[in-house]
């Protein structure tokens, strides 16, 4: 117990500290390219910084995966610190914004989360109760550890927790996806044939719709199987 307690403190810290990092380069940027404050839509960024800015977001992913493996003792362990260390960094990575440049105005302002592998978007509140659903998730996995041999998620809860993730994968694309396929076709748009139009084109895109409805369904799958999982794992701990 002890251990998984010093590996949480320094994991918390460890993506505040990210988080940080991460919002500043963030400030860095929207003083370079957005001076008049950041809005949509985005401005093309030269093919370096777009490049750069790709391999950093690849780059974040692996820094978290490290600590999660370094902090973990097994795969149950490992899974629940990449999920708190994630949700972490990106609720702190708002905090730092609001600290420093008072944005967002408010938990519904539009944001762009990911580029991979295409954009990303939805209102500031969606990501933060993503954040939340995996802190509570984390937090299950890490106590079972504490007071059992094997916290492991069985596939069935796998599958729930697969299957939510990518509704609410649908939900943060499907609006960008539905403007940019007025021009392209699915397989431009995902094989990047012709990346200098693609970008041009995606600089007109100012989202409109967030597909509240699929967003739910995605998170209530979620909380299914974290229940599935919680009830489980407390009926062998009484049996």
């Amino acid at each position: 117990m002890k251990v998984i307690r010093n590996s949480f403190t320094w994991v918390f810290i460890f993506s505040v500290a990210m988080a940080f990092l991460e919002s500043a380069i963030v400030i860095y940027l929207r003083e370079l390219y957005y001076p008049e404050g950041f809005a949509f839509p985005l401005k093309a960024l030269p093919g370096i910084i777009a490049a750069t800015e790709l391999f950093r977001e690849a780059a974040t992913i692996i820094m978290l995966l490290a600590i999660s493996i370094i902090a973990g003792k097994n795969g149950a362990e490992r899974f629940a610190y990449f999920l708190f260390s994630f949700a972490i960094w990106d609720i702190f990575y708002y905090i730092f914004l609001k600290i420093i440049l008072g944005w967002p105005a408010s938990f519904l302002t539009w944001d762009i989360l990911f580029l991979l592998p295409v954009s990303w978007v939805g209102p500031v509140i969606a990501p933060i109760l993503n954040s939340l659903t995996m802190i509570l998730l984390s937090l299950l996995i890490l106590h079972f550890s504490s007071i059992k041999k094997s916290a492991r998620i069985h596939v069935r809860e796998w599958g729930l927790l697969i299957i939510g993730s990518l509704v609410i994968i649908v939900s943060y694309t499907m609006d960008y996806v539905s403007f940019m396929l007025q021009r392209f076709s699915l397989i431009e748009l995902f094989s990047y044939s012709d990346p200098e139009k693609i970008i041009s084109y995606s600089t007109h895109y100012i989202p409109m719709n967030f597909n509240w409805t699929v967003f739910i369904v995605g998170q209530i799958i979620l909380f299914i199987a974290i229940a599935l999982y919680g009830f489980r794992n407390v009926g062998q701990q009484s049996s």
